[in-house]
């Protein structure tokens, strides 16, 4: 889709993806089970004694409701919605340069023009980039910016049994040299290792309310990097060190746990807040005084170009407002299905497009339908919950923006995002604890500034 010079090919390949599970006619529709899910849905939050599901598993969010919920998804329209639209009309004039003036841009023809002028405006790609991040000083980096930010250190013990041969055990000791955690470190594939990245707690951290001893956790970092050959180091391309960071952000909420109960340490937090301690590690891959402490070439050793860096920057918003629009989209077919009062009959597909329609964009192409196929909502743990993606990132760039004020690498800052977030697991409201690190409620407005949005 977005390399595909042939338009017909493009819409023939949006087409079959956007009406999968639409066709009764073959065996393969979900058009029945959509409404039988949510009506299930809605079945148990009554019997529970609650309105609708999203009255019912919001009450164990930070969001608490659905006014919430309704009031963060209005804010990012009316902020996001004048930008995307200039973002589809300047794709849309560079496909009027070669399609001609009455060309209207579809929805398959998005990605494969958005890619053409991200190459136009900004002449940046992950091969340009990997050169600067040789696995072994990016991991350097990202310890390294534990240790200033909290003071704590990290000695490989090559004595601690690993479940794989690939494994590193790292022990984990505070700043004044008290033992933390132990953290597995799994960089690369193999056969039987699934795809993707994530970070595992193998032991949480409680404390014994008799003896009061500390049980320290065991958590890992899980990644799926291009591994070394003879001629070339490890190298990451710039996507694959946000998620190390991201994830590294995980394993720092399980290592800092401090609490009574391993049921409520680390990351046994509600649902959207559990992605603030990972997000806001990914800020500082775009840092130059960050990148400056490990971002050489693995060759000549030449630090990362301030100009690179600055284009890093600049092509991390391009088409930001569109993909806003898009989740937030998704966010409002997600609270139309499960703030629902009585059972739904109708025609999911009308209804789908009516949800969303306050954050389409582009021109709706009848016969899709994405509730179908939308597994988050309907086979995951997402239901009710879509919006927490937004809502952790405006949270992750509201937190940031005190380390910016005050400077990326401040001590005290960091101390109290240890104390009041990172080692509280989920004993208190998240909410408390964010205005306890924070002073104040979260708002949009760094997202907004960070995004380029406002200045």
């Amino acid at each position: 889709m977005q390399y595909a010079d042939n338009r017909e090919l493009r819409e023939e390949l949006y087409m079959a993806y956007n009406t999968k599970c639409t066709h009764p006619d073959n065996g393969c529709c979900n058009l029945d089970i959509v409404k039988q899910i949510a009506n299930d849905h809605l079945e148990l939050a009554r019997l529970l004694g609650y309105s609708d599901y999203a009255e019912y598993v919001l009450e164990h969010r930070m969001a608490q409701d659905t006014a919430h919920v309704y009031q963060l998804l209005d804010q990012l329209l009316e902020a996001y919605t004048p930008a995307a639209r200039k973002e589809v009309a300047e794709a849309e004039a560079l496909a009027r340069e070669s399609e001609g003036e009455d060309f209207t841009l579809m929805p398959w023809d998005w990605s494969y023009y958005a890619q053409k002028l991200k190459d136009r405006k900004y002449n940046l790609n992950d091969e340009m980039l990997r050169p600067y991040f040789e696995l072994s000083r990016v991991k350097e980096g990202v310890f390294g910016l534990a240790t200033r930010l909290y003071g704590i250190t990290f000695r490989r013990n090559p004595d601690i049994p690993v479940y794989h041969p690939d494994v590193d055990a790292y022990e984990v000791f505070d700043r004044d040299g008290s033992y933390l955690a132990v953290l597995y470190a799994d960089f690369h594939p193999r056969e039987g290792k699934r795809a993707g990245a994530w970070m595992t707690s193998y032991k949480g951290q409680w404390i014994d309310p008799q003896t009061g001893e500390n049980s320290h956790p065991h958590v890992s970092i899980v990644m799926n990097f291009t591994r070394p050959t003879q001629q070339k180091p490890a190298l990451l391309s710039f996507s694959e060190v946000e998620t190390f960071l991201h994830e590294f952000g995980h394993s720092l909420h399980g290592i800092f746990a401090n609490t009574t109960y391993e049921t409520l340490s680390g990351t046994s937090v509600y649902w959207d807040f559990v992605e603030l301690p990972s997000q806001i590690m990914e800020n500082f891959a775009t840092e130059r005084d960050f990148l400056r402490t490990f971002a050489r070439h693995y060759q000549t050793g030449e630090p990362i170009p301030d100009e690179l860096v600055q284009r890093i920057k600049d092509a991390a918003n391009f088409n930001v407002a569109y993909a806003c629009l898009r989740q937030v989209s998704f966010g409002l077919l997600d609270m139309a299905w499960y703030t629902r009062t009585e059972p739904f009959e109708g025609d999911v597909e009308q209804y789908e497009k009516q949800a969303w329609a306050r954050a389409q964009v582009l021109p709706s192409v009848p016969g899709t339908c994405m509730s179908v196929q939308f597994s988050h909502i309907f086979a995951g743990g997402y239901s009710a919950g879509y919006y927490s993606y937004k809502w952790a990132e405006v949270l992750d760039a509201d937190a940031f923006s005190l380390f910016k004020e005050r400077g990326i690498f401040d001590e005290e800052v960091a101390a109290s995002f240890r104390e009041n977030i990172l080692s509280k697991g989920g004993t208190e409201h998240p909410m408390t604890l964010y205005k306890r690190f924070r002073g104040q409620e979260p708002t949009i407005d760094a997202l907004l500034i960070r995004n380029g949005i406002k200045q």
